[in-house]
């Protein structure tokens, strides 16, 4: 896939061939909320995870810069997160959709996760020149229904363990060379739901500027 990778002292067009996709989950930084939400979605029949943070495997072919997914049947959501690519020893920030099932994520959520695009921004910002204020950067998500567009989640990546503390947890080595991993996100506003255009944004405050995308879903009927 064709990216844009933009640092201070500007940016290039690379075409990069992931190796490696890896979903992190539970990468909150409070313990105490994580348990409690761990309990409640217990409650709707999610099991809890064996640790967390834990991370799942999932297939590079996954992986989209597209404004259109199609999923099967109308029980999917997105999730607006941060995405760490590892490219010739240089670690690098962008912004992607966690996109699920959330009707299989009661039966196992390393098949939700599978089963669904990840699409994913396509520029990302060396992560050197965000790591000084990293705790300051914002994500936001929206969506839309009905013509209706809707705040869907707003909050900061402070919420959840940093670059540094994820990648150390998955391997002492460090990220591979172009894995990208996906890392955790924000909480929703009004409740987990469909949406038929999911937009998703990544804001530096301190250096003002924004990574966005957005894209449309199509949901394929389930035949019995």
């Amino acid at each position: 896939m064709r990216l844009e990778l933009m640092s201070r002292d500007g940016s290039e067009l690379v075409d990069v061939t992931p190796g490696e996709l890896i979903i992190a989950g539970w990468t909150g930084r409070d313990a105490a909320a994580l348990e409690k939400h761990m309990a409640e979605l217990e409650e709707l029949g999610v099991r809890r995870p064996s640790q967390a943070p834990i991370f799942y495997a999932s297939s590079v072919s996954r992986l989209v810069v597209s404004d259109l997914i199609e999923v099967l049947g109308d029980s999917t959501s997105g999730e607006a997160e941060f995405v760490l690519l590892q490219r010739n020893g240089v670690l690098w920030v962008g912004l992607g959709s966690d996109h699920t099932d959330r009707e299989l994520e009661a039966h196992s959520v390393a098949a939700s996760k599978q089963i669904c695009d990840k699409p994913i921004a396509r520029q990302f910002w060396r992560y050197d020149d965000v790591a000084p204020h990293w705790d300051a950067l914002l994500l936001r998500s929206y969506a839309t229904n009905g013509g209706q567009r809707a705040l869907y989640q707003d909050g900061g990546v402070a919420q959840m363990r940093g670059p540094a503390d994820l990648i150390a947890r998955y391997a002492s080595s460090g990220l591979p060379d172009n894995a990208v991993m996906f890392c955790g996100t924000v909480a929703v506003i009004g409740g987990i739901r469909p949406a038929e255009r999911f937009e998703c944004e990544l804001e530096d405050p301190k250096l003002g500027r924004k990574l966005s995308f957005g894209y449309r879903v199509r949901c394929l009927p389930v035949r019995n």
